[in-house]
């Protein structure tokens, strides 16, 4: 059986930690942020961890050798 191939545009979004979480950037802090609280932009600059449930759909579909 060949192998599979990984989604590129997961590989470019996601990663995985060294225990196996999936690693992903929060959104909306690209633009229009002089409405946004200094508090909630330094929250957005650290990397959020995908669900439990979610992680293994997208270990399994879309990183398969991560």
């Amino acid at each position: 059986m060949p192998k599979m191939k990984t989604k590129k545009a997961a590989a470019k979004r996601l990663s995985l930690t060294g225990t196996g979480k999936v690693k992903y950037k929060k959104m909306n802090l690209r633009h229009i942020l002089t409405k946004k609280d200094p508090k909630r932009k330094r929250q957005l600059r650290s990397a959020g961890i995908l669900s439990p449930a979610d992680s293994a759909k997208v270990k399994k579909q879309l990183l398969p050798y991560g």
